[in-house]
């Protein structure tokens, strides 16, 4: 009969000692995630088998970025929930000092198992040597070994003895074996070495303090907000023809680098903000004062925007002028003012904890569209096909990044803002090639003159413009002349070709309907008069 070596007792000791009140491990798992446009709430579940009275829980398995104070934990009336703490360091959160004697009795209990595991496994090894070189000298001592019956009687007896001896020893060493790697890993867990349960490693714990009145297996059910995770809407438009609807795809960029990965969970998808004030809100007196009034041009937000051009003389700054059509990408910031708007996904999502964006299918939308054409030819001569969408605020639309496929053909990139006022959403989809657009200056009705003490100066225009589609389109087009601030500078608009003028603007506007293979010309002049001692910096 084996008996325990007084290392095996001394260390049995240590470790009943070590796990005499240790706390409770279990790992918990992701069940339903909403993803909002800066932060993520995640739902986790864990079943816990408690022993009556007062228990100590590490969930581990959560995410790196709890926010603490929005942690709810879920548990049947049975269990009470003393405290509840966040950490991503637990054996410091006790015992900051290394040296410290549970942290020191800890390690130096790992290290003696460690020792007496790979005893254990070079006797096992031991052992499975003897039998094989039993069986090796079974067949040596065979019918040719010269061995009368009696010899070669005891040497079966003595082979059948040594080889079940052998295969017991064996036996024996391999249920030490299985016994002292348990004991391994629970002393790692207790340093939370191993992370064997959890999907992804995290460092990330949640250390609960429970009352139980009745032992037995309990669940918990885990929530919290945290950071590290967000979301946003692009989508792919697509149109055939400017006579049919645009088909359009709603999708999500889901990314999310919280620690854990998510496998096979509830997707929720919202444009809302769980940190919003929940302070009722109260009434000040409410004092009116003056503002100082900038003017607007009269073009929609959607539209390229021709900004005024202002003469001025020479020390005065010119105004900006925007190009046409920048494509910029909204942030998802600018979303939060909007109505919260959900989307609950219905198949199970994978969502790696990686910091790379997964795609998420939302939904698909035909959007009925009426189309024009637009240009700018002073800013640039392309003309821009625009898609005007009605009654657009029963789709659901979020400010985001659009690709625009147009006749089978990527055209490019657009941006999606329903945060306007009109009623009507513009989306441009693009330039098109088949329209071709001219502005040029007419050299002999242009020139400089001058008059006494004044200069004067004339400017004329021609834009030509050809449709070399097979159908008609709808065209408008936009130029501009001068304005000035100052009364030494007189500026007269000679002619506009019938446009619509908007004198405080300086903005000329035709709507035009060309046929298939059509070219129209627009004229647009203009005489500028002002001292001539005097330099204008911006004409």
């Amino acid at each position: 009969m084996n008996r325990p070596t007084p290392f095996l007792l001394v260390f049995l000791l240590m470790a009943g000692a070590t796990f005499a009140q240790k706390p409770i491990f279990v790992s918990a798992k992701v069940k339903d995630v909403t993803v909002y446009f800066n932060m993520a709430e995640i739902s986790q579940a864990a079943s816990v088998n408690l022993p009556k009275g007062t228990s100590e829980i590490v969930i581990t398995n959560v995410s790196d970025y709890v926010s603490e104070n929005t942690v709810q934990i879920g548990t049947p009336s049975t269990v009470t929930v003393l405290s509840v703490q966040f950490t991503s360091n637990y054996i410091k959160e006790y015992d900051v000092d290394e040296n410290s004697p549970l942290v020191k009795s800890v390690r130096d209990s790992i290290q003696l198992v460690e020792k007496q595991l790979k005893k254990l496994t070079h006797a096992q090894d031991s052992e499975s040597a003897a039998i094989e070189l039993l069986d090796k000298n079974q067949q040596v001592y065979g019918a040719n070994s010269g061995l009368n019956v009696a010899e070669l009687a005891k040497m079966l007896e003595f082979y059948k003895i040594k080889r079940a001896e052998s295969w017991n020893n064996f036996d024996a060493f391999e249920e030490k074996i299985t016994k002292t790697k348990t004991l391994l890993e629970k002393l790692k867990n207790k340093l939370e070495i191993d992370t064997k349960d959890e999907e992804k490693t995290s460092k990330g714990k949640l250390i609960l303090q429970v009352m139980n009145e009745v032992a037995g297996n309990t669940e918990f059910n885990i929530n919290y907000l945290c950071s590290n995770a967000w979301w946003k809407p692009v989508y792919d438009l697509r149109a055939k023809n400017i006579s049919e609807p645009i088909d359009m795809v709603y999708k999500a960029q889901v990314t999310q680098n919280t620690g854990i990965d998510w496998k096979k969970v509830k997707l929720t998808l919202s444009s809302g903000n769980p940190n919003d004030n929940n302070q009722a809100p109260q009434l000040n007196p409410w004092f009116l004062r003056y503002q100082n009034v900038y003017r607007k041009d009269d073009l929609s937000e959607n539209e390229d925007k021709l900004s005024e051009v202002v003469v001025t003389s020479m020390g005065i700054k010119k105004e900006k002028r925007s190009v046409g059509y920048a494509i910029t990408t909204v942030k998802t910031d600018a979303v939060e003012n909007q109505l919260n708007i959900s989307f609950d996904i219905d198949v199970p999502y994978d969502i790696l904890s990686n910091g790379k964006a997964h795609s998420v299918a939302l939904t698909e939308i035909k959007l009925p569209a009426s189309y024009k054409y637009y240009a700018a030819p002073r800013v640039e001569q392309e003309a821009y096909l625009l898609a005007e969408i009605n009654d657009y605020s029963k789709f659901n639309l979020l400010p985001g990044e659009a690709n625009i496929i147009f006749e089978d053909m990527y055209v490019g990139k657009t941006s999606i803002n329903p945060n306007q006022v009109s009623d009507t959403l513009s989306l441009s989809m693009g330039k098109d090639r088949k329209m071709s657009i001219k502005r040029e200056k007419i050299v002999d009705k242009s020139g400089t003159k001058f008059l006494s003490s004044k200069k004067e100066q004339a400017f004329t225009y021609d834009i030509t413009i050809r449709n070399n589609k097979k159908e008609a389109v709808n065209l408008m087009v936009k130029d501009q002349y001068p304005l000035s601030p100052d009364k030494d500078i007189e500026i007269e608009l000679k002619e506009s070709d019938n446009a619509k003028v908007s004198t405080e603007t300086g903005i000329l506007t035709w709507d035009l309907n060309l046929k298939p293979n059509e070219t129209k010309k627009l004229r647009v002049s203009y005489r500028i008069r002002y001292p001539k001692d005097r330099v204008i910096e911006n004409l």
